[in-house]
């Protein structure tokens, strides 16, 4: 675990699966269609339960980079924000990524949340660098912290393996 604070905010890295964080809302790293396949959508519809993926897709499709909000079924979270970070084709880019990061971030604030946790958008099937991410990421958090008054006390990166952690952890020091 590793965590930089931001005044009364937080920015927490932790290894570890995003399906078992007792938070607000976690984020799945959505295609526009909003159908969950594998990586961590799969994850979050095997452990959450199918009506999270039926309630995702009745809201969709949506923009590439849009974020919207369900329930989260049997998750120990209260929601799923369906981070659209990649089209139906699974590509993606850095625009990609940055928008879908702040608009769950957006949607996170406009129900007045405390916590959510990120899994690294579109390093999985959509094959995006994790340094990269990483620096995008860490830095969209960073500024909607900083730069906004936000209901967010904690963003939380939860990165599975050693190797992604360890990724955002350098970033992160360097941003300190």
């Amino acid at each position: 675990m590793q965590k930089v604070f931001l005044k009364d905010k937080i920015i927490n890295l932790v290894e570890g699966d995003i399906t078992e964080q007792k938070v607000d809302a976690v984020v799945n790293a959505a295609n526009s269609a909003l159908w969950m396949g594998a990586g961590v959508a799969g994850a979050i519809k095997l452990r959450g339960g199918k009506e999270i993926e039926d309630e995702a897709v009745a809201k969709g499709p949506i923009p590439i980079g849009e974020a919207v909000v369900t329930s989260a079924g049997r998750l120990p979270a209260r929601y799923v924000i369906h981070a659209a970070g990649m089209g139906p084709n699974l590509a993606t880019d850095a625009d990609k990524i940055r928008s879908s990061t702040l608009n769950s971030l957006l949607r996170a604030d406009e129900l007045h949340l405390e916590s959510i946790a990120f899994p690294s958008i579109g390093t999985g099937v959509g094959g995006f660098p994790m340094h990269k991410c990483a620096e995008i990421m860490l830095g969209e958090a960073k500024k909607f912290l900083t730069e906004r008054k936000t209901s967010l006390k904690e963003v939380r990166f939860v990165l599975w393996g050693k190797s992604a952690f360890e990724t955002f952890a350098d970033v992160l020091k360097g941003m300190e």
